[in-house]
């Protein structure tokens, strides 16, 4: 397969020997409307984005071990920090995918459709 393959409004990504980091970037840019020519800020872009192959991407063992994801529950004593190979363990290895696509998109009402548009599979 190709790295990326676009058919229709449907974008596939291929996460074989690509990092964490780049596979989001770029699933974050399709889902936000970037590469489309009729591109706007306050529209939810009509392209669905799929990423395959996460299983085989690139993570470098000192990533995972040194990587940290931080929680707060909201109430005192509530930090919670869990390091990269535990998210995975507990979550399975879409998760980090999932997390770092929903960080680069922006913060606004529009977060939550866009990444309804988002399909990560092993």
């Amino acid at each position: 397969m190709k790295p990326t393959t676009i058919t229709g409004n449907t974008v596939t990504i291929d996460a074989t020997g690509k990092r964490l980091g780049r596979v989001a970037s770029e699933a974050a840019s399709h889902l936000l409307g970037k590469k489309s020519p009729t591109f706007a800020r306050n529209e939810v872009a009509d392209v669905k984005v799929r990423i395959v192959n996460c299983a085989q991407a690139y993570i470098d063992t000192k990533k995972k071990a040194d990587k940290e994801y931080v929680t707060f529950t909201g109430f005192r004593g509530g930090l919670n920090t869990e390091s990269l190979s535990a998210l995975i363990a507990r979550k399975g290895i879409c998760e980090p995918f999932q997390r770092a696509v929903y960080r680069m998109i922006p913060g606004n009402s529009l977060r939550k459709k866009r990444m309804m548009n988002l399909t990560i599979s092993e």
